[in-house]
């Protein structure tokens, strides 16, 4: 049971894919299975909509969401009617989204159901929180499209990655793609110090000095930067940007003469909106980039296929990838029970 047991280890996972179609609900299903054969009691929730038959932009069938006998799942009154399992309703949320109430509901004998959960991550913290704290040892969240501020160690403890020939059905691009997003998941982490004293901070751009001491720049955003921005340094190379962070900003300090000495830290790395070329040029230049907490990647699930008709070989894709990103690679259909 590949990767199960380090799942294990979390009280909340996270599946994110870098594109749709990547085998998402593959993974889940995969997952689910395994935690049923252990015996092992979860809480099962979704970003968005998730388990439909179709493609909504291919109109190609899709694997459903399976639950078993005992799990615990939220989804809208809206898809909760038309589940095709039996369930215990335990909980109905008042507030609304686009398709009612919120429903939390145990499964007394298994089927099929459609997953639409929280609208927000700050509603899906406040999920996992109540699972947890009610005892629950396991909360999955499966991710609609390619959600992955899902992934942020700030909603779940843990992820699961999946990609595929949806990314790309060139195997060398594929490679490229996976492997940035991989090297920003594993960014190095600051020192507790520093993210007890950063994590508080919400919005704009703060520096850092050589005590240790955070000063606000004033600076809500990448975007009030200019050219001449000579207040930027002036407690010194250490920034700390508490929102989204895009190629601007590390084009900015790419282009300083002190890049060498610079070290911007960013909340995790979902916070980076960013492109492989303009972060290659800023490490090669000689900057940092650090986070405040780095997220724990489980595994990576390829799905060989896309939509399009595109298929990959498996076991040539899955070591290619392995060998890549220096990490086991799962295609979970592959897998032997």
């Amino acid at each position: 049971m590949p990767f199960i047991n380090d799942i294990l280890r979390h009280r909340s996972l996270s599946i994110v894919g870098l594109e749709k179609n990547t085998g998402k609900t593959v993974c889940l299903n995969y997952i689910l299975g395994r935690l049923n054969q252990l015996g092992v009691e979860c809480a099962v929730t979704s970003i968005g909509i998730d388990g439909e038959q179709t493609d909504a932009v291919y109109g190609s069938a899709k694997p459903e969401i399976t639950l078993y006998d005992g799990m615990t799942f939220i989804t809208s009154e809206k898809h909760y009617r038309i589940r095709r399992l039996v369930s215990e309703i335990i909980d109905i949320d008042p507030r609304r989204t686009s398709l009612g109430r919120l429903v939390t509901a145990k499964v007394r004998c298994g089927g099929k159901v459609l997953l639409s959960g929280a609208a927000s991550t700050g509603l899906l913290r406040e999920q996992i929180g109540r699972f947890s704290a009610e005892g629950m040892p396991l909360t999955i969240v499966d991710g609609a499209l390619s959600r992955l501020s899902l992934a942020s160690p700030t909603v779940t403890d843990a992820m699961v990655l999946a990609t595929g020939a949806a990314v790309s059905p060139n195997i060398g691009q594929l490679i490229s793609k996976t492997r940035f997003v991989c090297r920003l998941i594993a960014l190095e982490e600051v020192e507790p110090q520093l993210q007890q004293a950063l994590s508080p901070l919400e919005r704009g751009i703060w520096a850092v000095d050589s005590e240790g001491c955070i000063h606000d720049l004033h600076l809500n955003s990448a975007f009030m930067l200019d050219k001449e921005n000579d207040g930027l340094f002036a407690y010194g190379t250490t920034l700390f940007a508490a929102g989204a962070v895009s190629d601007r900003l590390l084009k900015h300090l790419a282009a300083q003469k002190n890049i060498a000495d610079i070290r911007l830290i960013v909340r995790d790395f979902t916070k980076l909106f960013i492109t492989p070329e303009v972060y290659a040029n800023y490490i090669k230049r000689g900057g940092q980039l650090t986070v405040l907490q780095r997220s724990k990647l489980i595994a990576v699930c390829l799905n060989p296929t896309s939509p399009q008709g595109y298929n990959l070989n498996s076991a040539e894709a899955c070591k290619a990838l392995s060998e890549a990103l220096g990490m086991p690679v799962w295609d979970v259909m592959k897998v032997e029970c």
